[in-house]
């Protein structure tokens, strides 16, 4: 397939948009050194922010990039390469197969309870794994994670990025992005740390188990009300067949104040997996139930 050599981001020739975002779009591309498909994210750095701003979002990008990079997890997808190109920031990543978990948040096509615990479990290791380096990610969202069904590839994406989304939004004062997934310190200016996410990944259980966010408004000043003073409904008022003790490890991590949320993200996977276990095994004979198999 000819590319146009304008159709190029550093090394990485072009071939088509494969996703769009709030950040920038992900390309499909190819590296011409090996005939490697990869995937890379473009970021145009913005024509409203002047040269101070450009050089602060440059040195931002630098720095968070270069620590996503020292991240090898499974679970979290490999950064091979970065630069800027044509007023635009981009970032080369492994390809991935499959879709984002946003397809497995509907009521229609949500996954079984044993595998929703499998996945979130891995995701939290994942963030264990980053928050040891010292990594925060700041953006958990069901488009940040990809997930090929068939082979249980699961991958936590865009390390890296959401410091920039920060950046603007310290600068316009605007919330950029959904808040929906944001801890109540986050959104009340505090900033991020490895609680936060833990929080955010709370918010995507709740979602992967019910098919509803834990507070949903069309108003944004309504929403960030909730998000600061309303606890989050039980998981059972919209699925009565989860456990008590899931119920309870949901709420834990989506209590408003840090330190009450599980400490790291090795207890909450040790949490997940133990009811997971529980739930494969099934309930006890005496009940006269059996479990969903995933």
């Amino acid at each position: 397939m000819h590319v146009p050599k304008e159709s190029a981001l550093g090394p990485y020739r072009l071939v088509r948009p494969i996703g769009r975002g709030s950040m920038g779009t992900v390309h499909l591309a190819v590296d011409p050194r090996d005939g490697r498909p990869v995937a890379v994210k473009a970021m145009p750095l913005g024509a409203d922010a002047g040269d101070g701003e450009h050089a602060q979002l440059r040195q931002r990008f630098r720095s968070e990039v270069a620590a996503a990079r020292r991240l090898a997890h499974r679970d979290i997808v490999a950064i091979h390469d970065t630069g800027e190109d044509a007023g635009q920031l981009w970032l080369a990543m492994e390809l991935l197969r499959g879709c984002d978990l946003g397809r497995y948040t509907h009521m229609s096509r949500l996954l079984p309870e044993p595998l929703v615990l499998q996945l979130v479990e891995r995701l939290a290791r994942a963030l264990a794994h980053a928050h040891a380096q010292g990594v925060v990610h700041r953006d958990i969202k069901p488009a940040n994670v990809m997930l090929d069904l068939p082979t249980r590839q699961l991958k936590l994406t865009d390390f890296g990025v959401a410091g920039l989304a920060d950046l603007s939004r310290t600068r316009t004062g605007v919330v950029l992005g959904t808040p929906y997934y944001m801890a109540p310190e986050q959104l009340a200016g505090a900033g991020a740390d490895a609680r936060s996410d833990l929080y955010a990944l709370g918010v995507l259980l709740f979602q992967l188990l019910t098919g509803r966010l834990p507070h949903e408004h069309a108003n944004l000043g309504e929403l960030l009300r909730a998000v600061a003073t309303q606890p989050a409904p039980d998981v059972r008022t919209l699925r009565p067949a989860i456990a008590p003790e899931l119920a309870a490890l949901v709420a834990r991590a989506l209590q408003k104040q840090p330190a009450r949320r599980p400490a790291d993200g090795l207890e909450l996977a040790d949490a997940l997996a133990a009811l997971g276990g529980e739930r494969r095994a099934g309930p006890p004979a005496a009940n006269g139930g059996t479990a969903r198999g995933a």
